[in-house]
């Protein structure tokens, strides 16, 4: 939110709640606007989730890292959140390559703290907000084990995707171990019982090996390119 905005909402604090309720729309209005304008110059990009709670010493550190620099070094801007763990390990495998590193932070009372590595910073109050932008500009999702929040983001990727509100991407889940139980349960569940589709499951790809995620994301556009068709456009454009 711009200082013009702030002191605004400032200003309205002590307002009737609906006056404040139409003021913070306002607020939530230039989230959009700022962030959008700010990322329209990354694409192609490529948005790394996973644990904010592991160390630096953690194996998936080190491969998210990897995977980050790889996808740097290949062109592609890498979007995290900004924070620390899997996001910091991917911030500083792009900030350590050849394109930007962007962080999409959110302020929250625990766990968030902005990692260094960043290019690009922007701090979000509205989670809604965020993920419009994680989806947005990405050319692909990386995946690697994490809590609810990653959870989150790939659910929210496969709802837009599997309901044709989004453009299908790459969805790659990182650590094939870690997800086993779940994709299982996706298909003797959610499949079996029809409430997915089984060819539902075929939007996402587990792959284990850096090398091969972003051979994976180049054999996805191959032929197109990596901007929007006029079609996926629209779909963006209404998100």
């Amino acid at each position: 939110m711009n200082d013009k905005l702030r002191k605004i909402a400032a200003q309205v604090d002590a307002a009737s709640p609906t006056a404040r309720e139409s003021w913070r729309m306002l607020g939530i209005m230039a989230e959009f606007v700022e962030a959008t304008e700010r990322l329209a110059p990354v694409r192609p990009a490529v948005s790394i989730f996973g644990s904010a709670r592991i160390d630096a010493d953690h194996p998936y550190f080190a491969q998210a890292e990897k995977v980050a620099r790889l996808l740097s070094d290949a062109g592609f801007s890498i979007i995290s959140g900004g924070g620390p763990g899997v996001m910091e390990a991917a911030s500083k495998g792009a900030y350590q390559g050849r394109s930007p590193s962007v962080g999409l932070n959110i302020l929250l009372p625990q766990e968030q703290q902005s990692n260094p590595y960043q290019d690009i910073s922007l701090t979000f109050h509205h989670f809604f907000a965020r993920k419009v932008m994680f989806v947005k500009f990405a050319a692909a999702y990386v995946v690697l084990p994490g809590g609810f929040g990653t959870l989150d983001e790939l659910m929210e990727a496969l709802t837009l995707i599997q309901t044709h509100k989004s453009r299908r991407f790459p969805l790659i889940l990182m650590n094939g171990a870690y997800w086993q139980g779940l994709l299982d349960w996706f298909r003797e569940r959610l499949v079996s019982e029809g409430m997915i589709a089984a060819e539902d499951l075929d939007l996402m790809l587990v792959i284990d090996e850096p090398e091969q995620v972003v051979d994976a994301i180049f054999k996805h556009y191959e032929g197109r390119g990596f901007e929007p068709l006029p079609q996926e456009h629209e779909l963006l454009l209404n998100l």
